[in-house]
């Protein structure tokens, strides 16, 4: 495939005068309500029990159930958000998103039953979605020459979030207690709101309101097909990365002892994400250089390919290294997909169909640890492994048959 190369002095086009700021705004945000979000995970069965559940296998049940429920709801209502984000404005849906995390995250603190804490995350799936609406911001606004480093580092951002938020929540409850983790978290939150409210910058745009709302936003896609292509990829990573999760503590015990597997097994779901959180801007930036599709291709055929190994690790610190490799490959995807998504969608449309690929990431995230369960119980774990690297590969040849044999400057 042949690919022109930007120019690096591409000018900035409208509604960029702010990019920078509002991309660092955006960043600090995204890695707080992230934190927010995430920080429960160690001490969630703990705070179920708490709230009066008793029973050991109710107790799991439960938390299983409290902690999907963000990300059942954020699913549904991730493409009216960004439709709503079209024709009224992006920085109105990270005003509203941090309001009502700001309330949500705070109630928690105060929840008296199991039923109000699942409908308190219910709420914080509906009302949230910060870092989603940053991506949408982000892409909408950042110089198209700059936009996947610039996503590639909200991205990264995000990541960290999701790194930190667990250690945080199993230090901060012994010390200030479990309900005043959550009160915290809120408090922070806020801050969050207010630097929203008054750094963002978005000038706003009547013709692009009336765009938006007389859009069919699918149907003003002139070329459907690296959009499609995009949206099944997002769910195809997000598949991949999770089918993983619920095998490995039962994996890495086969090869380490009984006191050391829940310590190796953190260390190797931390490896691939932190491997992500290194790559994912230089990845970005490279591929604003050299084209989107080329990495994207890349990415999903190296990461492929480190699977095959991973079914037949024997040690603990051959798994660590390969998950931070395949960390590496893969973190350079997802600003990949959205700067595509950005690059192939008119501008009174990019809110609506990003928030279609938000939810199709949603899907994976949810489907991948419901696959991976079955066929790492059913057929045996290193099939899991070597499923998963099939699912990629066939992605990557997906991507190949897609892609436009010559990047143009809106396809690169």
């Amino acid at each position: 495939m042949t690919e022109t190369r930007w120019d690096a002095a591409a000018p900035a086009e409208p509604e960029t005068a702010h990019w920078m700021r509002n991309l660092v705004i955006c960043l600090v945000g995204s890695f707080t309500t992230i934190v927010a979000m995430t920080l429960l995970l160690p001490f969630l069965p703990l705070y179920v029990e708490e709230l009066g559940v008793s029973d050991k296998a109710a107790i799991v049940q439960w938390s299983g159930i409290a902690y999907g429920a963000t990300f059942f709801a954020a699913a549904l209502v991730a493409p009216l958000w960004g439709r709503l984000g079209d024709i009224y404005g992006r920085k109105l849906m990270l005003i509203r998103a941090s309001l009502g995390m700001t309330v949500a995250i705070s109630l928690m603190g105060m929840a008296g039953n199991v039923w109000q804490l699942v409908a308190l995350r219910l709420f914080t799936g509906l009302a949230g979605g910060y870092a989603s609406g940053s991506m949408v911001l982000v892409a909408a606004q950042t110089p198209k020459h700059r936009s996947a480093w610039a996503l590639g580092t909200l991205s990264a951002g995000i990541m960290a979030g999701n790194l930190v938020g667990p250690l945080i929540g199993g230090a901060l409850p012994p010390i200030i207690g479990i309900r005043g983790t959550f009160l915290l978290a809120g408090g922070v939150i806020f801050f969050t709101f207010l630097a929203t409210t008054f750094l963002i910058k978005e000038e706003k745009s009547t013709a692009r309101k009336k765009a938006a709302k007389a859009s069919g936003s699918w149907a003003s896609i002139p070329d459907k097909r690296p959009v499609v292509a995009m949206l099944s990829l997002g769910l195809l990573l997000m598949l991949a990365n999770m089918s993983i999760e619920p095998i490995i503590t039962v994996y890495v015990a086969q090869f380490v002892t009984d006191a050391k597997v829940t310590m190796v097994s953190g260390v190797v779901m931390a490896a691939a994400a932190l491997g992500s959180i290194l790559s994912s801007s230089r990845l970005g930036k490279l591929a604003d250089r050299i084209g989107y599709w080329s990495v994207i291709m890349a990415a999903l055929a190296v990461a492929a390919l480190l699977l095959i190994p991973q079914a037949f690790v024997t040690s603990a610190w051959q798994l660590i290294g390969l998950r931070f490799l395949m960390g590496v490959a893969l973190g350079g995807l997802l600003p990949c997909i959205t700067a595509v998504i950005r690059h192939n969608v008119p501008d009174a449309a990019t809110g609506s169909i990003l928030g279609l690929s938000i939810s199709s990431q949603y899907v994976g995230q949810v489907a991948g640890p419901v696959l991976g369960g079955f066929v790492g119980g059913h057929v045996g774990m290193p099939a899991v492994f070597l499923g998963t690297c099939v699912l990629l590969a066939l992605g990557a040849i997906y991507c190949w048959w897609v892609s436009p044999k010559t990047e143009s400057h809106r396809d690169r």
